[in-house]
């Protein structure tokens, strides 16, 4: 529904008193952006004079980051998605012991798949930031801000993700899952703040 509309409808959908699209699709959309920025520094380098022997390796990293970038567009809306139906499971009737067993079960549900959306935004953008360097490197000299934007898009796109997931964790139960997926975040969190120490060096 989001990417129908213009980028105005959904900085106001945003800005509105509907708890959704939230930071997650934020994150998912700041990544997109950032993506977009490596495929347009690779646009910039391909086909250009000077930059023959960097042709090839450009023309991968275009390929490689256009299908992260949809990934990241299609995640800004199921984002949302998941916050709707985690608000549904609250919603179930917990009338008997029955209702409030299986209401509890879909809530545990909806929330873990809640962690996982932000998540799996944080892994794309982790994704996309291993063409951050390269494009430095190789791309087209002029656009080389550009790339730098991208880096510290991606690290901020994957910080607010996170924080997503982290809010879900507080409220599932199950422990050695919360351990998996904390364990995990810490992972990315770490190779994010490197490779943009190594982008902006």
């Amino acid at each position: 529904m989001f990417l129908e509309n213009s980028l105005q409808d959904f900085v106001d959908k945003v800005a509105g008193n509907d708890p959704f699209p939230g930071g997650g699709s934020v994150s998912a959309c700041v990544g997109a952006m950032a993506t977009a920025l490596i495929e347009m520094v690779s646009n910039l380098t391909i086909d250009k004079k000077g930059y023959e022997d960097n042709w090839d390796e450009m023309k991968m990293i275009r390929s490689e980051i256009r299908v992260i970038k949809e990934d990241l567009l299609r995640l800004i809306e199921e984002d949302s998605k998941s916050y709707e139906a985690v608000m549904a499971a609250f919603k179930l009737p917990k009338a008997t012991e029955a209702d409030k067993a299986a209401r509890s079960e879909a809530i545990q549900h909806a929330t873990y798949l809640a962690a996982l959306v932000p998540l799996n935004i944080a892994r794309k953008c982790l994704e996309g930031f291993e063409f951050v360097k390269p494009t430095l490197i190789k791309g087209n000299r002029n656009a080389w801000s550009d790339a730098k934007v991208s880096a510290v898009m991606l690290r901020s796109a994957i910080y607010g993700a996170i924080f997503n997931v982290k809010i879900n964790l507080e409220s599932l139960k199950d422990q050695a899952l919360v351990t998996s997926l904390q364990n995990e975040i810490g992972d990315i969190l770490s190779q994010a703040d490197k490779l943009e120490q190594d982008a902006l060096s």
